[in-house]
């Protein structure tokens, strides 16, 4: 069973930076496609930033383009996700999620993180 850790949530002001990291506990999802999503209260969840298997394509939700860059570390099973130019907006429940097969763009994931609360004030 994939476990997947994330960290660097936090408190900051608007205009700020945060670089959340996901750490996988084995090598396996180097070839699974990997994302943030972000939860907001009374929110849907929204897919932020996604990463294709295959690396070679990295989607942005269009609130975010721009602001938010994806990376990933493969020798050290990490998924990044470095947040800069944070509005109020932005606040939420951060969770990365990694997925075997399937379509990127869309649920279901297969395994998730416990989730980061990232807090913007304005």
């Amino acid at each position: 069973q994939v476990q997947l850790v994330e960290s660097g949530g936090g408190l900051v002001q608007a205009g700020g930076s945060l670089r959340l990291s996901c750490t996988a506990s084995d090598r396996t999802t180097n070839n699974y496609a990997m994302g943030w999503f972000r939860q907001a209260p009374e929110k849907e969840r929204q897919l932020v930033a996604a990463v294709a298997w295959t690396g070679m394509t990295i989607y942005y939700l269009y609130s975010v383009e721009g602001r938010f860059t994806l990376s990933r570390d493969k020798a050290k099973n990490t998924l990044y996700l470095q947040m800069k130019s944070l509005r109020p907006e932005d606040t939420a429940v951060y969770y990365c999620a990694a997925q075997r097969q399937g379509n990127y763009l869309r649920d279901p994931y297969d395994y998730w993180g416990q989730g980061t609360q990232v807090t913007v004030s304005s």
